[in-house]
């Protein structure tokens, strides 16, 4: 799969969309992406091309990815082409008792015991992380996103995007949280595939940083204070430069300057891909506008530090849509007319704001918006005391929501 460089802002997109593999009796997770891919390819391979989209590992062996196969010209049309995969994925699966579990965290899996390295072509590459970090946590081995790649042709559109993107980070959970569940029991916050997300690479906090990029708006700025940190601080731990890349970067949003995109790395991923894709297109709608100067100057984009960016975003991941931002001038960035309000209306706002009346992403997001995220709705079907009994019940519905291609709750 080859990058197009030539493509400049919002001409091409990028999907990445990750399942964990379960049993299909106890839904307990089931190492065997090797087996899956091999079963296509007919040989264990790190990635095969099929057509428009591509299936990959990841670093354990009970994940499996989905993306475009390169930059696709529009996102419409994707979420067939995603959910036609996934059920040619449960297929092959049958035979091996298994199959794909959305969402962004299995719900009462216990990583210390069940996780199992990619131990194939790249090992040495997730062997390295394991040795520096310990990928034995749910941070590491539970977790599952989405990804949006967005193209740039110059710095000029770098400065552009990276200001847009830095902006729309913090209220990525109110729109997509889906992992209230962790170690078989709610935990209070509603993404909790975050939060052990920004806290999993603590041995060398310039990997991650405070998940919100710094306010950085060139390539050379870009290198001298996020890599070239990043780098320095790994090499102790690192000493052959396994890691020296661009990926070893976990920041909410990374650019890889090797393909001209910045790719988003916050959104959970949800119960099937027509949700996924609708969310996808109003962050894309959202980054768009902001890119346009529609409700703020760049200058303006650009001159917000970290720290209140921070401070909403991880009131989002505890709270989601109910996440109230009083913020003022972070609201009127996004042309908002209040000076208060909870995340999930900032949403809705913005979902008037971009999307025409008869957008594909609709149906979907009106889900969202009257019932909440999918972390909200599993909470309600869950109900408050509920057992594993009960988690392995509603589980299930999600994986058949998946493999129909519907929307849970709606």
């Amino acid at each position: 799969m080859t990058p197009d460089k030539s493509l400049g802002l919002f001409q091409g997109f990028g999907i990445e969309l990750e399942y964990m593999i379960v049993r299909r009796d106890s839904l307990t997770v089931l190492p065997v992406t090797d087996r899956v891919l091999e079963g296509i390819a007919g040989e264990v391979v790190n990635e095969v091309e099929l057509g428009a989209l591509a299936w990959s590992n990841e670093l354990v062996l009970h994940v499996i990815e989905l993306k475009t196969n390169g930059p696709a010209r529009e996102l419409d049309g994707l979420s067939g082409l995603f959910a036609g995969d996934v059920r040619r994925i449960n297929a092959l699966l049958g035979p091996l008792g298994g199959r794909l579990m959305p969402t962004a965290m299995h719900p009462w899996m216990d990583p210390l015991a069940e996780m199992q390295l990619w131990p194939h072509e790249n090992s040495p590459i997730y062997s390295a992380y394991d040795r520096i970090f310990g990928c034995r946590g749910h941070g590491w081995a539970n977790l599952q996103s989405l990804h949006i790649n967005l193209p740039f042709a110059d710095d000029e559109e770098f400065a552009r995007l990276h200001a847009a993107i830095r902006l729309v980070l913090p209220i990525l959970p109110a729109l997509a949280a889906s992992s209230p569940v962790m170690d078989g029991r709610a935990t209070g916050l509603l993404d909790n595939r975050l939060e052990v997300y920004r806290l999993n690479q603590r041995r060398i906090p310039s990997i991650t940083g405070r998940v919100i990029p710094e306010p950085v708006f060139s390539r050379a700025a870009y290198e001298e204070t996020i890599l070239q940190p990043m780098y320095r601080e790994t090499l102790p731990h690192d000493p052959e430069g396994v890691l020296r890349f661009e990926w070893l970067n976990s920041r909410g949003a990374i650019a890889r300057f090797e393909r001209s995109t910045i790719e988003i790395r916050m959104l959970d991923v949800q119960e099937c891909p027509r949700a996924d894709l609708a969310i996808a297109a109003l962050v894309v709608g959202a980054a768009r506008a902001l890119v346009e100067e529609r409700w703020s100057p760049l200058a303006a984009q650009q001159l917000w530090p970290v720290p209140p960016l921070e401070e909403i975003l991880l009131s989002a991941i505890r709270e989601g849509e109910g996440a109230v931002i009083d913020d003022r001038a972070y609201l009127a960035a996004f042309g908002y007319p209040a000076g208060r309000c909870r995340t999930g209306e900032l949403w809705r706002h913005l979902a008037r704001e971009v999307l025409s009346d008869g957008a594909e992403s609709w149906p979907a997001l009106r889900v969202i918006f009257e019932r909440g995220t999918l972390a909200r709705r599993l909470l309600l079907a869950l109900g408050p005391d509920f057992d594993e009994r009960r988690l392995r019940e509603v589980y299930g519905q999600l994986c058949d929501c998946l493999e129909k291609g519907e929307m849970f709750g709606g």
